[in-house]
């Protein structure tokens, strides 16, 4: 008798948000380990400018006949106050790199997760039941381990990867809500306008001119940032906040990463022990939320 063959189980909403979640992170750290290098020197305005504007013109090019249609919206303030949450976070991360170290700054951004989670309780209607705390919860000690409250971290530039967190938790509440109504192009598309026309009035206080040799390192913080974008989008489309945000706990993990191979800052017992914690909390929420998801 031939045996039957093994059908592939479809990957659930969850699991499909859960792995874009880590993919957009990775992009993310990747990019912001990229404007790191292009800020010491050059401007941080300058560097912010290509990030939007290199994501206005891939999407462009994208779209093309498509771009005027995806303009319309139901939710245009929704969209400029998203875009400029965004935008604000970016700023406000790109700025700290000036004065702090790349794991330590994600670090600090990644208070969101705990934002996100309280707020999409409280503004979403999201359940927050005990388990997805509790990932939340440890995932924050993990974190803690790592920037070691009074060892130093926290100093006046703390407050700008603070208020970044602020900002990337208003735009990821936002992107939930509008989450499957439109699609991830319109939010795409108003972001990074926002942000090409905001940074562009600044250029001309601050630009330096860029080398041909800079020329792609610019290109590819606009690209990193695209598909760092798109994919978060899409995984606040696809599961509930509360369930992906503890994974941007990985962003630590990630930037403690790219500080090695980038910059050789390789981290000290603590933050593998905190990243350890992470990973371990991240997993964990995985488990139990795919797991509930294929009983129901």
């Amino acid at each position: 008798m031939q045996a039957s063959p093994t059908l592939a189980v479809p990957a659930s909403p969850v699991s499909r948000g859960i792995a874009l979640m880590i993919l957009a992170i990775l992009l993310f750290t990747a990019m912001d380990a990229t404007a790191k290098g292009l800020i010491a020197r050059y401007p941080a305005p300058q560097v912010i400018w290509a990030r939007f504007a290199g994501q206005f013109l891939i999407v462009l090019l994208i779209l093309r006949a498509q771009t005027g249609p995806l303009l319309r919206t139901r939710f245009p303030a929704l969209h400029v106050a998203r875009s400029a949450f965004q935008f604000g976070a970016t700023t406000l991360f790109f700025l700290s790199l000036t004065h702090i170290g790349l794991a330590e700054a994600t670090a600090l951004t990644d208070i969101n997760p705990v934002l996100i989670t309280l707020g999409a309780a409280l503004f979403l209607g999201e359940r927050l039941g005990p388990r997805r705390l509790a990932g939340v919860i440890v995932a924050l000690i993990g974190a803690l381990i790592i920037i070691r409250p009074g060892a130093g971290v926290f100093s006046p530039w703390a407050l700008l990867p603070l208020g970044a967190a602020v900002c990337y938790t208003g735009n990821a509440l936002i992107t939930r809500f509008i989450g499957a109504q439109e699609s991830a192009w319109t939010s795409m598309l108003y972001a990074s306008l926002f942000g090409t026309v905001v940074a562009t009035a600044a250029l001309p206080f601050v630009w330096i001119p860029i080398p041909a040799a800079d020329l792609a390192i610019f290109a590819l913080v606009g690209a990193l940032g695209t598909g760092a974008q798109l994919c978060i989008i899409r995984s606040f489309s696809m599961a509930e906040a509360s369930v992906v945000a503890p994974f941007a706990y990985l962003g630590i993990v990630f930037a403690t990463g790219w500080g090695i191979v980038l910059y050789d800052q390789w981290p000290d017992r603590w933050t593998m022990i905190g990243a350890l914690v992470i990973v371990g909390a991240g997993l964990y929420v995985w488990h139990r939320e795919t797991t509930s998801a294929r009983k129901t």
